[in-house]
């Protein structure tokens, strides 16, 4: 977990407030949660309730996502949009949700994201990891506290 949760929680509200090109705070974002959290590889990713697909933004890690854009019910993803909550696998080798994104992936954790109402998922936090069990309480509040930090930018 990262050394100071405040000061990456402030950091990415600061961003939030900035202005400047969508993307390229999104990618500042995910550089800090990778680099704070020391996360092997952290994605941001937009849910389109209406066409059903949920897209890549940015990532920050290893290497691109194998699925830039999917369908809104696949993967842990569409989990945690259906279930409306955090979806924290240990090892993805044993869960048939988990589309293969870096082949070296053990452990993922995804966060939804919610639009001010809290009503619909917008976006979601997905970090992935080769250790299995890599997330564990602490991360689990310190990227839930991310997405609501960074609700905002999603809303732009």
């Amino acid at each position: 977990m990262t050394a100071d949760p405040q000061r990456l929680l402030a950091d990415l509200a600061r961003l939030t407030s900035s202005d400047g090109d969508r993307v390229k705070l999104f990618q500042a974002a995910a550089d800090r949660i990778k680099s704070d959290g020391g996360y092997r590889w952290v994605g941001l990713y937009d849910v389109d309730s209406q066409s059903g697909i949920v897209a890549n933004i940015v990532w920050s890690g290893l290497g691109a996502p194998a699925y830039p854009t999917f369908p809104i019910t696949s993967g842990l993803t569409g989990a945690a949009i259906a279930n409306r909550k955090m979806i924290n696998v240990g090892d993805v080798s044993a869960d048939p949700r988990y589309l293969t994104a870096l082949g070296t992936t053990r452990s993922e954790i995804i966060v939804p994201v919610f639009e001010q109402s809290g009503e619909n998922v917008i976006g979601t936090i997905d970090v992935e990891s080769s250790g299995p069990n890599a997330f564990g309480a602490d991360a689990e509040t310190l990227l839930q506290a991310c997405s609501e930090v960074l609700q905002p930018l999603w809303q732009r």
